[in-house]
């Protein structure tokens, strides 16, 4: 059985294999059409649950950092994902949130204007969502998703009845995979889309040092203790900001280059 499993295992990768913009090797299983239609579904999904927002001034702001953000991207950025066809929408939801799928929808919600102080620490943000994008970060946690679930599926037909010994086994495999291979593959991912995220904030003429500044915001307001690193998706507040001004020399030389071609949002 194990070298059946090894063997599938071992097939799908090799098939699958992609790389992302910053040059990781990563498993994509879906094609773009796939994720677009996933991700439009998605968010046609939270437009019939969550309201949007009736501030027409906070609505603005978003859809100008929003536009500044995905003029800047190229056909080298966009790669395999293909031309998106962006769209942005200011949800009435108290929580500091944003995100970016497939197929171009970008969400933001009125709870997120109270920690992102300022239009270039909203471009922060929606910097690193669109960056989760760019890096096809969805299609890569579905996919190993799909693999790790095929692989549970092939050991419970194997292992036989549906005993406590067999609901134990299988309890434990899956607290394996999400913590041996999930969790800190989510952290990986996140640490890429700060990477894109200052990058492309840069690029689009807003000052990447507020990316730090708006993690130091994002520190503030978090309610209670993080969770150890090791058992959060996400980095530390203090390992983003780390990584945030290790990139900032390159980020600065973006952003100097941006200035100097004419790019200033003038986003309020």
């Amino acid at each position: 059985f194990w070298l059946l499993l090894s063997g599938v295992l071992i097939a799908v990768t090799l098939a699958s294999c992609a790389t992302s913009p910053t040059g990781r090797r990563q498993m994509i299983l879906n094609s773009p059409l796939q994720m677009q239609q996933m991700g439009i579904a998605a968010f046609t999904d939270m437009q019939s649950k969550i309201p949007r927002s009736t501030n027409a001034s906070q609505t603005a702001l978003v859809e100008c950092v929003a536009n500044a953000i995905t003029s800047v991207l190229t056909p080298a950025d966009l790669g395999s994902i293909g031309q998106q066809q962006w769209e942005v929408q200011l949800f009435d939801e108290a929580s500091a949130n944003a995100f970016a799928l497939p197929g171009g929808k970008m969400g933001v919600h009125t709870g997120l204007l109270e920690v992102a102080q300022s239009p270039d620490q909203l471009a922060a943000v929606l910097g690193h969502e669109v960056g989760h994008v760019l890096a096809r970060h969805s299609n890569e946690r579905i996919s190993r998703s799909t693999l790790a679930q095929t692989g549970m599926d092939m050991m419970a037909a194997m292992v036989g009845a549906d005993t406590p010994a067999k609901q134990q086994l299988m309890g434990a495999l899956g607290l394996g995979m999400q913590y041996g291979v999930m969790m800190p593959f989510g952290r990986t991912q996140e640490s890429e889309a700060d990477m894109i995220g200052i990058r492309l904030m840069a690029r689009a003429g807003f000052n990447p040092q507020e990316s730090v500044w708006l993690w130091e915001n994002m520190g503030r307001a978090a309610a209670g203790p993080a969770p150890p690193e090791f058992m959060s998706t996400h980095p530390s507040h203090a390992t983003r900001i780390a990584q945030l001004r290790e990139a900032m020399p390159e980020a600065q030389q973006l952003y100097q280059q941006a200035i100097a071609s004419g790019r200033r949002p003038n986003c309020r």
